[in-house]
């Protein structure tokens, strides 16, 4: 049996006690899952780890369950969260098949609707297993992680676009969330040509005031470690990077794939971008318990 804290909830509070934030890193393959779980072992951290709906369709979830649980009985502290959901159905298969956690992410919905489906997901959920997290998404700041050109049409980066307390605390009484992500200035994905936008950390602190639920950041790939740490002190309790770990693997493969044109074993090739992944996450793990 495992040492570590099992209910996923319960530690998000420890952390948001002590003004610290958890790691949240996706996968889709097993060299960034590997370099995950060896971050975790290494520095004696948490970590929660992600799938996206698209990585979910390539993994599948039964798969990503089965993963999670076997490194859980290796004595690794990770979780499982099936990360931006897009509809109840694709909320209820993640939760059937057992994962720690889940974000309805109606970041994209009118205000009611996204209450009404994640109002739904909840009660579901816990009806289910009342010991899962269910994650609410309020404003939109893009849907992709990957490298853009430009601003996620509609993300929204300006003051009067992003969530605003009053609906983050309505939003958080109706439904019933264990969790909050709001919109503070965050996209998904990172700009090629062009500086990511600040975080709005008095935007957190307003939320933070009316809403005594864990706050989550998305998107922060790109962010600058001093707005990642303000972010943490602000009141974010969940910190989730994407992006950098993917261009991160694409060049460390890029540069092996160029140094040995011969070498034809995948777990050979794989070598250098879990290298590179684990560097990645090893720094945003720095920054989460200052």
């Amino acid at each position: 049996m495992t040492k570590y804290m099992t209910n996923l909830l319960d530690l998000i509070k420890k952390y948001q006690s002590q003004k610290k934030a958890i790691g949240h890193f996706n996968f889709a393959e097993s060299s960034v899952f590997k370099a995950i779980l060896e971050c975790s072992r290494e520095l004696s951290v948490p970590i929660i780890l992600g799938t996206s709906e698209g990585e979910r369709d390539f993994l599948s979830v039964s798969q990503a369950v089965a993963w999670v649980k076997a490194a859980r009985h290796d004595g690794y502290e990770v979780f499982l969260n099936a990360d931006h959901t897009k509809s109840f159905d694709k909320a209820i298969e993640a939760i059937n098949a057992g994962y720690d956690a889940v974000l309805f992410d109606g970041g994209h919905l009118p205000l009611e609707e996204n209450i009404k489906i994640t109002k739904r997901v909840v009660e579901y959920a816990k009806a289910k297993n009342p010991n899962i997290v269910i994650e609410g998404e309020l404003g939109y700041i893009g849907n992709s992680s990957k490298l853009l050109k430009e601003l996620p049409e509609g993300a929204a980066v300006l003051a009067n676009q992003l969530t605003k307390a009053l609906e983050a605390k309505h939003f958080v009484e109706e439904t019933g969330v264990d969790m909050l992500a709001p919109a503070v200035g965050n996209i998904h994905g990172m700009l090629i040509h062009a500086k990511e936008p600040d975080l709005n950390i008095g935007r957190i602190k307003e939320i933070k005031e009316l809403v005594s639920i864990p706050l989550v950041l998305h998107g922060a790939s790109g962010n600058s470690d001093s707005d990642i740490q303000r972010a943490v002190h602000a009141g974010v309790s969940i910190v989730h990077i994407n992006t950098e770990i993917r261009l991160a693997w694409r060049n460390a493969l890029d540069a092996a794939l160029l140094k040995d044109t011969d070498e034809i074993s995948p777990y050979k090739l794989l070598e250098a971008p879990i290298v590179e992944v684990k560097r990645v996450i090893r720094h945003k793990l720095s920054l989460y318990s200052k």
